[in-house]
């Protein structure tokens, strides 16, 4: 069955199924080839999907010489080291918290935390005072709080915010204007999520991806970053077949060479290499993502799509 006719038929199925979905988009890595609407398209909350445009920012800050994965958090911000620093906070690496192993090992300043005002009105503060309970690098425990601390350590690297170094080095070029994106208390945009999207303007960076960094022609990222932020870096405790390893902000999938980006209720971005292809679809916030949507993206459009 063709790609075309794959698409067909999960669509189908998703009407047949009253499935929870606001719309599902295949592209290649130069145009949408696809984009079915449930919903009428708007720029939505992408949640946890935040991390892996944050990530390439990173990336780009890396390759410009501006940071390095061995950069230490503590040399960022001596100032808001305690005089009591356990020592394990000195060997917390940029490396680490892309990895989600700071051995912080608590999910910190999730989306339901930043709601309850839980670290405000200082986030720095908040997170270098909390216990490191596992040796750096050693265990992964997924936490919005590592994405931030890498998106400061970014921000202190290149004396630019968050959000301005991503515009100038991301958004601007892949032609997403400035998107709405949740910031602290501070100001300082989130780099654990927050940032809205419609759905092919979201997909875009899993065409960056999957053009090894290239967006029509025009370099975005450097493709050795692409490769380590897109494989598995570290190990992930096994609950089910999408718990298959962790790179730098990006989950690997159950498919060949395949990785996504991965935001809360089913804001996705799959990579699928060895197709060729891109997958993203947008969810609701009332759906069952989990049981409902994600078993069936599976089997009846990833899956049949890798055959």
């Amino acid at each position: 069955m063709s790609q075309i006719n794959v698409f067909h038929e999960f669509i189908r199925y998703a009407e047949q199924e009253h499935l929870p979905i606001e719309g599902v988009a295949i592209a290649d890595g130069d145009r949408v080839i696809e984009e079915h609407r449930f919903t009428p398209s708007l720029a939505r909350n992408i949640y946890s999907h935040t991390k892996s445009y944050a990530v390439t920012g990173i990336g780009v800050a890396v390759e410009e010489g501006l940071l390095s994965l061995d950069d230490r958090l503590v040399d960022a911000f001596p100032e808001y080291v305690p005089d009591d620093a356990q020592p394990e906070l000195g060997r917390i690496t940029l490396r680490h918290l892309l990895t989600m192993s700071s051995g912080f090992n608590h999910p910190y300043l999730m989306n339901e935390d930043r709601r309850a005002g839980t670290g405000a009105p200082d986030y720095m503060a908040y997170m270098l005072t909390r216990r490191v309970e596992r040796e750096p690098g050693s265990e992964f425990c997924y936490s919005s709080a590592d994405s931030d601390l890498a998106g400061r350590m970014l921000e202190q690297a290149t004396g630019e915010r968050l959000g301005e170094y991503l515009f100038r080095t991301v958004f601007s070029k892949l032609d997403q204007g400035f998107p709405m994106w949740e910031a602290d208390p501070q100001g300082h945009h989130i780099a654990g999520g927050g940032i809205h999207m419609t759905l092919t303007d979201m997909l875009k960076l899993g065409q960056v991806y999957l053009n090894g960094g290239v967006w029509h022609g025009r370099r975005i990222i450097g493709e050795e970053w692409v490769r380590m932020a897109s494989s598995k870096q570290i190990d992930i405790p096994v609950t089910n077949i999408w718990t298959c390893g962790y790179g730098f902000q990006f989950w690997m999938s159950p498919y060949p060479g395949a990785y996504r980006a991965d935001g809360a209720y089913g804001q996705i971005t799959t990579v699928l290499p060895d197709q060729g292809l891109v997958v993203a679809v947008q969810c609701p916030e009332t759906g069952d993502f989990d049981n409902v949507v994600r078993p069936a993206l599976h089997e009846h459009l990833l899956l049949p799509l890798c055959v």
